[in-house]
């Protein structure tokens, strides 16, 4: 018991003192040197120790990080967290351990100070030394030379010099004791000191081969006559090209500077791990493999993408398809309901009509029957029931009162009481429809249903037609054609209360009335002075077809542009006045409208489709969606488009509607914005005599309503002619043969002696005079070139001076003669201009051609026209419509262009050879040409392919920034996907060290700058030359920034080319990753590429600057250079 008790005491007074013995030893080892103690053996001790020099390394390395940081602050993010996953072995001290027994106390002696360090790491800036060799310094020069002056050797301070680690600016002299570098350290060769490897390096002690006399694994000698010199440790630490054998090897991990371990299966790792890295599931990681095999995961994003652009496209698709089929069935639905009940009026209206007649003749013959009484008192119940009658038909057709029926009733059951006659046949067709019961059935549910429907929309709809489904919108619009339709034929007959009761119906709506008048209208060609229009004069009016007719290079297209305002490139003279003002024709292109001569819709949208978005984006923004409706569906009725309203219109690669069909849609896009003023450039040209007699009726009906109409026609048929109201025939250079009404040319040209033979198509006639085909004929003696003169002569026109002449040869008088001076037409007269004065005068004349067009597209006219279009953002929303609904039809396009990308993903990171050098800067360099070139072909397709339809659009007053900004929406779809499908190869076969996300962000940026440049391209050049610009743009733009930096020229070129910042957010993305011992070979790879670390959202802002920039010089060569 007492021997237990002296036991615990004396335990506990060595747990007592053992506190104050390792106090008193930290303290002791605090204020001595290390090699001052001669108990480095003893355990209790050592650990101390190695802490105490591991202490005094850190403050080493965080003095080192903070004065290097300053020269390496592009290729170092956070100076002291670089600098701990380099030099960080609080892990594992097991190094320093074996260095201090190894040197016996003496490390601290051997350690490189934080001059010898600052020398060594700032020799890597100056391009004047290498890795392997540093410059003389104080222990190692031509006078000096110890043997730690050699690779993987150091030596020792005196014994009596006081070392300070953190002294950076001397270094002191270190010549003896030189033994062979410890394990986990390396000795550069020049210096005579110790720098400890940093994690990621494998350093340990060299062996000799005496074959080949290397010291192995490092590629040092041993000195020549010292033969008891022998193999060291590591000599340099440099980029991995000078010091790849320091690094740890791939397939193994080092978790300090001296182990170096096989990575296991299902693990991975790369050159210059401290750790294994687990693979991720589905991939295949075997043992000691290098990176992971991740290819499942790229086949799945891309089966996973397919998916998605399927279901995307397919749904899409079908909601469409649904929609139209569902609008489709509603139309039929409307249009066969609206046809019942027009039937049933028209067979109530032939009933009364019928009745009213056999009442008529009644009364005829009970005159002579029955006594003046009895005749007076059955024609006063005979005017009733015409008044009765009449005030029906005046107000609407309308279902029978119950009041006539009665009456008619009466007159009929009166009939067989007189005499025994039997009524006739038409009062039994008459007693038949009065006592048939479905005849009856029938009109009185269709005329409930209308009169209810009258009524619900009356009462529902006080201020307009505020329908909202489909099957009222079209019942109303079908409707309403029908009564249209009964309306003309009553107009056929039309009596003088008919005609006052159309002047004040106040339903129709009243279109604006624009007359066009000019006087001595004449264009000059400004470059070749010549003159191609001359002294044209005369007016065009509302409710009238005006046909301009002439053989060729009569200027009859000229004259139509002069009168829309569309001539560039000529002199003008001369007045055109519109409603007697003179005032621009600009001002009025909301309700001008102008067919072109060309088929310019889109090919890729069907008829109803073309016709109801120029009537969204034309007609006033106060017109309802049921009127709308209207509009569009009178304009496909009267052009006969029912059978191919949902058929597409075609392009010349997919065959769509036939080109008479594809003639009217064209028409039709004017038509449906309710134009006053109807400009046409040979509406008929190419179709069929029925086709054109079509266009014709559905212009008549224009004309009807107050449209100014005025077409360019090239010998039409004789049925055609006389649809015709005025006539303008042009000949040889502008000059007018006749101007008047279509009914008196023949009379004016047999006042001339020009009479046309029979069973000659006169329009056919006269232009074979004016080209000179034909023979004047009859007592005519005059020239068919002076028909012009004839022309001015007989209306009192002024003769210009160059005509006086001829006029004077057939004694006419010239007192009218024009008094200001006019130019030769054919430029005799002129003296002949040098070369470089005609070239000057060319160069001239294009840059005022220019000038006009811009002042034209950005000096706005004011807008007189008095209605009102959709603003900005509704037109923005109908064409985001419209485009998403070519881009869907484009699929299988979009489709090809995926898998184009997807196939340079996989073959380019398949080819491209991973380099840890320059952080994957090849693989990268062939990614931005890659993407930049199959981009920019794709994106030249969303301007290059449509431009005539937006010149179109924008002449008539369609928002081009809506267009463009609608254009650029839809292609961000692009943008986002084609990214990931790159880097659904590319990146799961390269395998670099930066994340998907990095790559990404880098890669959607560079998609969205290149589209905008391409989009810059499209506007601005022709097919052809925008996509050899595609090409070349990128190549060279790419080998402009990887080119050496060696002068300034080069260096601002490669900051204006978008493929440096391209390229430098890759490799900075992917060098950020590389830690520890890569340290020194990424500042060196991004020193000699002139990269930064700190540059990458700088990358990614100047791309999208790019993007944008591009974006608004694409619009602006959208708004002005287009062509007219």
């Amino acid at each position: 018991m007492p021997k237990s008790k002296m036991s615990s005491k004396s335990s506990w007074s060595i747990i007592c003192l053992l506190p104050i013995v390792v106090l008193s030893l930290f303290l002791l080892v605090k204020c001595q040197e290390v090699n001052d103690y001669d108990q480095i053996d003893n355990p209790a001790v050592l650990p101390l120790i190695t802490q105490l020099v591991y202490s005094r390394l850190s403050n080493l390395t965080s003095i080192l990080s903070k004065e290097i940081s300053g020269q390496s602050s592009f290729c170092v993010i956070d100076p002291e967290d670089d600098w701990n996953q380099a030099f960080n072995f609080s892990s594992d001290l097991g190094f320093l351990t074996s260095c201090i027994q190894k040197t016996k106390g003496d490390i601290t002696r051997r350690l490189c100070t934080a001059a010898e360090i600052k020398f060594y790491f700032t020799s890597f800036f100056d391009r004047s030394t290498t890795a392997n060799y540093l410059k003389p310094n104080k222990n190692c020069n031509l006078t000096s030379w110890v043997s730690g002056c050699e690779p993987g050797w150091a030596c020792s301070v005196g014994p009596s010099q006081k070392v300070d680690l953190q002294n950076s600016k001397e270094i002191p002299s270190r010549t003896t004791n030189c033994h062979a570098c410890c394990e986990g350290f390396f000795c550069p060769h020049g210096l005579t000191c110790m720098i400890p490897c940093p994690l990621g390096s494998y350093c340990p002690l060299a062996t000799l081969n005496r074959t080949t006399g290397v010291c192995e694994p490092y590629l040092y000698q041993l000195p020549p006559m010292q033969p008891n010199h022998t193999c060291g440790g590591a000599n340099i630490w440099a980029d991995v090209s000078s010091s790849s054998e320091l690094f740890c090897s791939a397939g193994y991990y080092c978790p300090t500077t001296t182990k170096k371990i096989h990575c296991s299966k299902g693990h991975y790792c790369r050159m210059g791990s401290t750790s294994e890295k687990r693979c991720f599931k589905l991939s295949s990681c075997n043992s000691n493999t290098e990176t992971q095999n991740m290819h499942a995961y790229g086949i799945m994003l891309i089966a996973a993408l397919s998916t998605l652009l399927l279901i995307i496209y397919n749904c899409s698709d079908q909601v469409l398809t649904t929609r139209e089929r569902r609008v489709a069935k509603s139309r039929e639905a409307a249009a066969r309901s609206v046809r019942k009940t027009a039937n049933a009026r028209q067979r109530w209206k032939s009933a009364k009509d019928a009745a009213k007649k056999h009442a008529s003749g009644l009364q005829a013959q009970l005159s002579h029957t029955f006594s003046r009484k009895k005749d007076a008192t059955d024609s006063e119940k005979l005017k009733i029931l015409n008044q009765a009658t009449s005030s029906e038909t005046d107000v609407e057709l309308l279902p029978p009162s119950p009041s006539i029926t009665t009456n008619m009733t009466m007159i009929s059951s009166a009939f067989p009481k007189h005499k025994g006659k039997e009524p006739s046949n038409l009062m039994e067709m008459i007693h038949e429809i009065e006592n048939d019961p479905d005849i009856n059935d029938d009109l009185h549910e269709d005329t409930t249903a209308i009169e209810t429907r009258d009524k619900t929309v009356a009462k529902n709809m006080p201020k307009g037609k505020q329908l909202n489904t489909h099957s009222q919108i079209f019942k109303y619009a079908y409707a309403q054609l029908e009564k249209e339709k009964a309306q003309q034929q009553e107009n056929k007959n039309l009596t003088f209360s008919g005609v006052i009761r159309m002047a004040t119906n106040n339903e129709q709506r009243k279109r604006p009335l624009i007359e066009i008048s000019f006087k001595d209208l004449t264009l000059t060609l400004k470059a070749k002075n010549k003159h191609i229009l001359r002294c044209v004069t005369g007016k065009i009016k509302p409710g009238r077809i005006t046909a301009v007719m002439g053989p060729s290079g009569a200027g009859k297209t000229t004259f139509l542009s002069a009168l829309a305002g569309k001539v560039f490139g000529c002199r003008m003279s001369g007045l055109i006045l519109i409603n007697g003002k003179n005032e621009s024709i600009h001002s009025y292109k909301k309700i001008i409208g102008f067919v072109p001569q060309d088929d310019i819709v889109h090919g890729t949208l069907t008829v109803e489709e073309n016709l109801w978005f120029s009537a969204q984006c034309r007609l006033s923004a106060d017109l309802s969606k049921p009127d709308k409706v209207l509009v569009v569906e009178r304009v496909i009725e009267f052009l006969g488009l029912q059978t191919v309203r949902n058929s597409l219109v075609g392009t010349v690669e997919k065959r769509g509607i036939s080109g008479g069909q594809r003639k009217r849609v064209n028409v039709g896009l004017e038509m449906v914005m309710e134009p006053s003023l109807l400009i046409l450039d040979e509406p008929t040209s190419g179709l069929d005599s029925a086709s054109s007699q079509l266009l014709l009726r559905a212009l008549r009906r224009e004309a009807l309503e107050g449209v100014n109409i005025c077409m360019v026609v090239h010998q039409p048929s004789y049925a055609l002619y006389k649809m015709f109201d005025d006539l303008i025939l042009l000949g040889k250079g502008g000059l007018t043969v006749y101007h008047g009404s279509a009914k008196k040319v023949e009379e004016y040209f047999a006042g001339l002696g020009i009479n046309i033979p029979e069973r000659i198509n006169p329009p056919d006639y006269f232009i074979d005079i004016l080209e000179g085909l034909t023979a004047l004929n009859g007592s005519s003696v005059i020239n068919y070139k002076e028909l012009p003169l004839r022309w001015m002569v007989h209306n009192g026109y002024p003769i210009p001076l160059d005509m006086q002449q001829s006029a004077a040869n057939f004694n006419m008088s010239t007192s009218s003669t024009n008094p200001t001076h006019e130019m030769d037409p054919d430029g005799s007269g002129h003296e002949e201009n040098s070369f470089a004065r005609e070239l000057w005068q060319d160069m001239k004349h294009n840059v005022e051609l220019q000038r006009e067009k811009i002042r034209l597209n950005f000096l706005k006219s004011k807008d007189l026209s008095n209605r009102k279009t959709p603003g900005l953002f509704k037109q923005y929303k109908y064409f985001l419509i419209r485009v998403g609904k070519q881009r869907l039809r484009e699929a299988r396009i979009q489709a090809i262009d995926y898998l184009i990308l997807l196939l340079a993903g996989a073959c380019l990171g398949t080819l491209t050879k991973r380099s840890d050098q320059t952080f994957g800067a090849a693989g990268y360099t062939y990614t931005v040409i890659a993407v930049s070139l199959l981009c920019k072909i794709a994106a030249l397709r969303s301007f290059s392919l449509d431009k005539l339809q937006h010149w179109r659009e924008s002449d008539c007053g369609m928002s081009s920034l809506a267009y463009f900004l609608s254009k650029d929406t839809i292609d961000h779809f692009n943008t986002v996907i084609k990214p990931v499908v790159y880097l659904s190869m590319f990146y799961f076969f390269t395998n670099p060290r930066s994340t998907f996300a990095d790559n990404y962000v880098v890669l959607l940026c560079l998609v969205y700058c290149v589209t905008g440049i391409a989009y810059a391209l499209a506007i601005f050049f022709e097919p052809g030359a925008a996509q050899l610009w595609s090409v070349l743009l990128p190549v060279v733009m790419t080998l402009i920034a990887t080119q050496p930096k060696d002068s300034k020229f080069v260096k601002e070129a490669a900051n204006l080319c978008y493929t440096k910042w391209a390229l430098q957010a890759f490799v900075i993305a992917n060098a950020e990753r590389y830690h520890g011992v890569w340290l020194i070979t990424r500042c060196g790879s991004l020193l000699k590429s002139g990269y930064n670390l700190h540059d990458w959202s700088l990358c990614i802002f100047i791309l999208i600057l790019i993007g944008v920039i591009s974006r608004v010089i694409a619009f602006f060569c959208l708004v002005t250079f287009r062509k007219k």
